[in-house]
C-alpha cells in the first residue's frame, strides 16, 4: 500500500518549460586555449578498465525513495539531524531515476530504464563521481559531463563572436538539472515531517485548494486579518542563512557542500541590450518583427516537446499573485522552493508559538471555551460561528502559501498592530532583512480580504426580524451568528480576461473574438474551450459564488468563439452563429458549397471529420455548486497518513495491542471474516450459514 502512494509523487511529471542549450565539446575544442581547462572527469568513464554501469543497477529506485520517506517519518525529535545521506547519493539507481525525471522535463516523455544508452549511463556515472568528489562545476557550459537528449551533436564550426554570445546566453546545463533532481529526491522526505502544517506551497499533497478549505473551516469568528507579503525578504536570503537552516536537519557534509557550492557559485547574467534606449521607430520595427515571428508556423525538432496547448496557457495566465512567486537561489533550480520552505519554516514555528500564547478562553463565549481544538464544527456549514456573549475568546490562526501569510485574529485591532510590529522585528533579527510596513495590511472582516483571488468576508444571520405595519421597515433585528463567506473575485477575473484580450471594458465587459484559435477547426476549438472551462470550474470549486463566476467565464468564452466563427464563416453577428450552431455551438458551421458534397453526418460516419462537442455550461443549471465539504480536523495529506499508519503497523507491540482491542470489543479481524466467507461458501453454497438455517426453518 505504501509504494503506490509514493509512486505517484516520485513519478510526477514536471511541466514543460524552455529548452536547455548545451555547447558541444567538439565545437569548444578549437577555443580550448581561451577557456578554462575541461574537467578530466568526463573522460574517466571512457577509459579502459572502467566498471560496467549495469553492474551498479541492483535496486528499485522507488523502493529506495520509500525507505528514505519511512526513515525520516519514523525518526523522533531526539535525533535532530541526518548524519549520513551520502549512502543514498552513492546509489546509482537514484541517479537513473533523477535522469529519467530530467528527461521528462526536457522531452516531455519518461524514458524507461532499458532504453537508456550505455554511453549515457557512463556519463551519468561520471557525473555522480564528480558530485561525490565535491568538484562539480555548477553552471559551467564548457565542462559538460552529461549531455541533454535534446542537444544534437554539432559538427559545424562557429565564429568567435557567436561562440562567446552562446556562452553568455546559454541556459543552465542539463547535468545541473539531474543533480538538482537527485538532491530533491533525498532532501524532500527529510524535511517534510519537520515542516509546519500551516504551510501549503511547494509541498506534496497541498495546494491552494487546501488553503481555501482551511480558511473556510478554521478562520470563522475572526474579526481582524493580517496579510503580509514576504517576497522581498525571501528573495534576498543569503547563502549563509540557507546553509545554516539546512544544517539543522542535515549533518552530511557532502550534501551540505553540494548545496553550498550551488548557492555561492555566481550565476551568469546574459548581457543583452537592457540599457539601450530605443526610439519609437525601432520599437515599432521590433514589434512588427515579433508579430511576424509569432504568426510564422514553427516546425518542431525530432526530440523537441510540444508546447502547452492554448487552454493550458490561458489557465496559467489566471494564476493568482500569491501563486506566481517561485524562488530562485543560485544554481539550485528546482531545489529553490524547498530551500525557501526550509528558511520560512522558522517563521511558521514562531507563529505557532504566538498562537498558543495568545489563546485566552472565555466561559461566557459559546465557542473555544477550554481548548483551541474544541468549538463549532458543523459539517453542513463548517464556518458557522455564534457571536453572542458579553465577552469573546481571544484566538489567532495562521496560514502561509509561499511568501504570503494570512493571520486571523479574534480580538482588538491593537493586537494586530502589535503582531505586525513583532513580525517586522522577527524578520530583521532572524533573516537580517527589514520588512516594510506597506507589505503588511490589516483589514477588518467587513471590508473583505483578498487571498488567492478569493475574497474572505462574513454574513450575519438574522433569525428574527420585526417589521412595521406599513412600509416594511425593520424595527428590531437580532444577529444570531456569522457565516464566513469565501467568494471568487469577479473583478480579478475580468482583469485576467482583459490581459488575454478576450474582453474590453471594466464594469460591462464586452467579449472580443478569440484570435489565437483563428486557424483551428470548430471541433478543435470547442474541445480546447471545454478543457479550459472544466479547469476553471475545478479551480473555483470551493467558492460560494461558483455558479456565478463559472457562468461569467462560460459567457465570455462562448461569446468570444461565436464572434470568431462569425468572422470566419462570414455570418456578421453572434445571433446568426447561434441560430445555425445552437446555443452550445455543437452543430457544424460550413461555408456554402456544392449540393453534390456529402452531408456532415455522412462525413462523420465515414470518419472524415471530428465530432463537435458543445461548449459546456451553456445554462446555469449545468454548472456544479460549491463544495462545502469541511476539511477534517488535524488533516494530513494521503501519503503522509499512509506513511504514519505503515510505521505504526511495523511495530509488533502496536500490532498486538490492536489485535487485543479488536478481540476485546468482540469484533472480527479481516482474516477471520474472509475465512468464514470461504467456509460458508464451501458448505452452504452461495448462501451464508445464517441464511441457510433460516431457509431450513421456513421450509
Amino acid at each position: 500500500m505504501l509504494l503506490p502512494a509514493l509512486n505517484h509523487h516520485i513519478h510526477r511529471r514536471l511541466p514543460s518549460s524552455q529548452l536547455f542549450f548545451s555547447l558541444n565539446l567538439s565545437t569548444l575544442s578549437s577555443h580550448r586555449h581561451r577557456l578554462l581547462p575541461i574537467a578530466p572527469l568526463q573522460f574517466q568513464s571512457h577509459q579502459a578498465g572502467e566498471e560496467n554501469p549495469y553492474d551498479l543497477i541492483c535496486e528499485d529506485p522507488i523502493q529506495v525513495c520509500s525507505d528514505i520517506w519511512v526513515r525520516s517519518f519514523s525518526r523522533s525529535h531526539l535525533h535532530p539531524s541526518f548524519p549520513n545521506l551520502t549512502g543514498f547519493l552513492k546509489k546509482f539507481d537514484l541517479w537513473i531515476l533523477a535522469y529519467q525525471r530530467s528527461c521528462a522535463h526536457q522531452t516531455g516523455s519518461f524514458p524507461p530504464k532499458n532504453a537508456i544508452h550505455v554511453s549515457e549511463l557512463r556519463s551519468l556515472l561520471a557525473l555522480s563521481r564528480s558530485a561525490l568528489s565535491g568538484r562539480h562545476p555548477w553552471g559551467a557550459t564548457t565542462h559538460l559531463i552529461l549531455r541533454s537528449p535534446n542537444d544534437p551533436p554539432s559538427i559545424h564550426r562557429i565564429s568567435k563572436r557567436k561562440f562567446y554570445a552562446l556562452l553568455e546566453s546559454s541556459p543552465p546545463p542539463f547535468q545541473d538539472h539531474v543533480l538538482q533532481e537527485l538532491l530533491l529526491l533525498v532532501l524532500e522526505p527529510v524535511f517534510e515531517p519537520r515542516f509546519s502544517s500551516k504551510s501549503h506551497a511547494f509541498r506534496p499533497g497541498r495546494s491552494p485548494h487546501t488553503v481555501i478549505r482551511t480558511i473556510r473551516s478554521n478562520f470563522a469568528g475572526y474579526l481582524w486579518f493580517l496579510k503580509a507579503d514576504l517576497t522581498d525578504v525571501a528573495d534576498d536570503f543569503t547563502p549563509e542563512l540557507i546553509v545554516s537552516c539546512l544544517e539543522k536537519a542535515v549533518g552530511d557534509r557532502k550534501v551540505v557542500g553540494l548545496v553550498k557550492s550551488a548557492l555561492r557559485t555566481p550565476v551568469k547574467v546574459a548581457s543583452g541590450g537592457e540599457g539601450k534606449v530605443l526610439d519609437k521607430l525601432t520599437k515599432r520595427r521590433m514589434k512588427r518583427k515579433m508579430l511576424r515571428k509569432s504568426r510564422k508556423k514553427k516546425l518542431l525538432n525530432e526530440n523537441e516537446p510540444k508546447p502547452d496547448p492554448y487552454w493550458l496557457r490561458t489557465f496559467f495566465s489566471f494564476a493568482p499573485e500569491e501563486a506566481n512567486w517561485v524562488p530562485r537561489y543560485g544554481h539550485c533550480g528546482i531545489l529553490s522552493p524547498l530551500l525557501a520552505n526550509i528558511c520560512l519554516n522558522e517563521l511558521d514555528n514562531w507563529m505557532e508559538d504566538r498562537i498558543v500564547k495568545y489563546f485566552r478562553p472565555s466561559k461566557l463565549d459559546s465557542i473555544w471555551k477550554e481548548s483551541m481544538d474544541d468549538g463549532c464544527h458543523n459539517p453542513a456549514w463548517p464556518e458557522f460561528v455564534p457571536s453572542s456573549g458579553r465577552e469573546k475568546t481571544r484566538r489567532m490562526d495562521y496560514v502561509r502559501y509561499g511568501s504570503y501569510i494570512l493571520v486571523g485574529i479574534r480580538g482588538p485591532r491593537e493586537d494586530a498592530v502589535e503582531l505586525r510590529k513583532d513580525l517586522i522585528e522577527f524578520c530583521e533579527t532572524r533573516y537580517g532583512l527589514r520588512l516594510e510596513n506597506s507589505k503588511i495590511e490589516i483589514e477588518h472582516i467587513t471590508r473583505g480580504i483578498q487571498f488567492l483571488d478569493h475574497v474572505i468576508s462574513r454574513r450575519v444571520i438574522y433569525p428574527t426580524l420585526h417589521y412595521t405595519a406599513t412600509g416594511g421597515n425593520v424595527v428590531s433585528k437580532k444577529g444570531l451568528g456569522t457565516l464566513l463567506s469565501v467568494n471568487a473575485s469577479l473583478n480579478q477575473c475580468i482583469r485576467q480576461f482583459r490581459k488575454l484580450e478576450l474582453v474590453k471594458g471594466d464594469k460591462d465587459p464586452e467579449p472580443l473574438p478569440c484570435t489565437p484559435m483563428l486557424y483551428s477547426g470548430q471541433a478543435h476549438t470547442n474541445s480546447q474551450m471545454n478543457k479550459l472551462l472544466e479547469t476553471m470550474a475545478d479551480w473555483y470549486k470551493y467558492a460560494d459564488n461558483r455558479k456565478k463566476i463559472v457562468g461569467f467565464c462560460a459567457y465570455v468564452i462562448r461569446s468570444s468563439i461565436a464572434k470568431l466563427y462569425a468572422a470566419r464563416y462570414r455570418l456578421k453577428s453572434r445571433a446568426k452563429v447561434y441560430k445555425i450552431a445552437s446555443r452550445d455551438l455543437s452543430r457544424p458551421l460550413r461555408e456554402s458549397t456544392r449540393n453534390a458534397s456529402p452531408e456532415y453526418s455522412d462525413l462523420l460516419r465515414m470518419g472524415l471529420v471530428d465530432a463537435i462537442d458543445g461548449v459546456q455550461f451553456s445554462h446555469m443549471a449545468l454548472i456544479p455548486s460549491c463544495d462545502y465539504t469541511p476539511l477534517p480536523k488535524n488533516w494530513v495529506p494521503e501519503h503522509e497518513w499512509v506513511l504514519r499508519e505503515y510505521i505504526k503497523l511495523q511495530d509488533p507491540k502496536f500490532f498486538c495491542e490492536l489485535r487485543k482491542s479488536v478481540k476485546h470489543q468482540e469484533l472480527g479481524v479481516p482474516q477471520d471474516d474472509m475465512a468464514k466467507i470461504v467456509w460458508n461458501f464451501k458448505v452452504c453454497g452461495v448462501f451464508g450459514r445464517d441464511n441457510h438455517d433460516n431457509n431450513k426453518q421456513l421450509g
